[in-house]
């Protein structure tokens, strides 16, 4: 899959994402994933780091919204081929005249973009309940920031789905891949407090550079050389992710039509 493709199918996109949206307003696990839990890593982010000033308020809102974006994209994005195969629809998507990839791609932005209210709901609980006045200090980088993360989360949710499906053993680590990625990322802290060894790691992990950009933009503590470059990590990966998950998405389909075995665990 490439760009062309997804401009070409954009329409398809945008149905996609709505349906998904509105078939998961109603489901709790989505509704605690993506506003519950980032709120209550919020509250006690704020309450420990309370007297600390507003740029650590501020911090600590962002990380909370990117909590809630690595866990919806690890479980819901992760396991948006499995639910169909489970309610049913996974032949009848494969079938059709649409890229299967591009289904997927609809489903990861509603979630992605579902999960961006956690950010929104953070920065109401540090106002309302903390007496905070947080300002954005570079407003139109911090929208770009999203924007680019957005398709960042997108296209690395490309990768994880056909790997859980795959692989099943992966999928049994699905809940112990999410607080090391809140920590290795920096989402909630600096990496600069972790031992010296993990920052390799970080700097391989696609939501760290989002992270880096982000909480950058919103604080003003980074230059714009510093964001320039977290952008370009972000698309770089973006286009990794996007090749790679391309050929999951192949192989997954070749595989499941050579041993039948599509609608089976």
């Amino acid at each position: 899959m490439n760009f062309r493709v997804l401009i070409k199918y954009w329409r398809t996109i945008l149905v996609v994402a709505e349906m998904t949206i509105r078939q998961q307003l109603m489901d709790g696990f989505v509704i605690f994933t993506i506003l519950f839990q980032p709120i209550i890593i919020a509250l006690l982010g704020l309450w420990m780091l309370k007297g600390k000033g507003a740029d650590a308020a501020l911090f600590v809102v962002v990380g909370s919204g990117l909590t809630g974006l690595w866990s919806s994209l690890l479980f819901i994005s992760g396991n948006s081929i499995n639910v169909e195969r489970w309610v049913g629809t996974l032949e009848s998507l494969v079938a059709i005249p649409t890229p299967f990839e591009v289904v997927v791609f609809g489903k990861n932005l509603a979630n992605v973009i579902q999960s961006l209210l956690s950010m929104l709901l953070g920065y109401l609980v540090a106002v309302l309940f903390f007496g905070y006045s947080l300002n954005i200090q570079q407003p139109l980088l911090f929208v770009a920031s999203i924007f680019l993360t957005i398709i960042g989360f997108i296209s690395f949710g490309l990768v994880i789905a056909p790997v859980f499906v795959m692989n099943p053993g992966v999928q049994a680590w699905q809940n112990g891949l999410e607080f090391p990625v809140y920590v290795l990322c920096g989402f909630m802290f600096p990496i600069a407090l972790l031992p010296g060894w993990t920052t390799p790691v970080s700097y391989l992990l696609p939501p760290y550079w989002a992270a880096v950009a982000l909480h950058g933009t919103s604080t003003g503590g980074a230059s714009l050389n510093q964001t320039l470059f977290a952008w370009g990590m972000i698309l770089f990966f973006s286009l990794v992710d996007i090749f790679v998950g391309g050929r999951l998405f192949k192989l997954m389909l070749y595989k499941a039509r050579a041993d039948a075995t599509l609608g089976m665990e």
